[in-house]
């Protein structure tokens, strides 16, 4: 089942329940779905990767909203966009273990034969696309900083 026949048949659940709460979170998602699938270029049906980015932006989205919230005092607001990120990441893969994302990282670095920090951007590249989704950004690259300073 595709995320977007997922999304469609929680849609109708939720709107059962009368969860509120869930509803916003799935409508979103469901928005970013349609736009990519009506933007220049784009078709029906997204690629897994696709989907995954989309998620992940909408997360991105939620954190950031979340800590300005509770910057400003606005607890309620903070609230409902912690609601939403909670059931958005039911639809990303299962986040990657520090020793799965070190593994994945070394392999990768042996793979490309980097030899130290100048083969940073090389890294980064192929592990930003070969890990998105299960692992945040951040987290990869101080993964790939820490293991090519470790070859040096």
């Amino acid at each position: 089942m595709s995320l977007k026949q997922q999304i469609e048949a929680d849609l109708k659940t939720a709107m059962l329940a009368k969860d509120q709460d869930a509803l916003r979170a799935l409508r979103s998602i469901k928005s970013l779905i349609l736009l990519a699938e009506t933007e220049k270029g784009g078709k029906p049906g997204l690629t897994e990767e696709k989907e995954i980015q989309l998620l992940s932006k909408a997360v991105k989205q939620r954190k950031e909203s979340i800590e300005l919230f509770e910057q400003q005092g606005r607890d309620d607001l903070a609230a409902n966009e912690k609601a939403e990120l909670e059931i958005i990441n039911r639809y990303l893969p299962q986040p990657m273990s520090e020793a799965e994302l070190q593994a994945s990282i070394r392999r990768i670095v042996n793979e490309l034969g980097a030899t130290g920090m100048q083969d940073m951007g090389k890294v980064m590249g192929v592990a930003t696309k070969e890990l998105a989704g299960k692992a945040d950004g951040k987290a990869i690259a101080q993964m790939v900083k820490q293991t090519l300073s470790q070859l040096q």
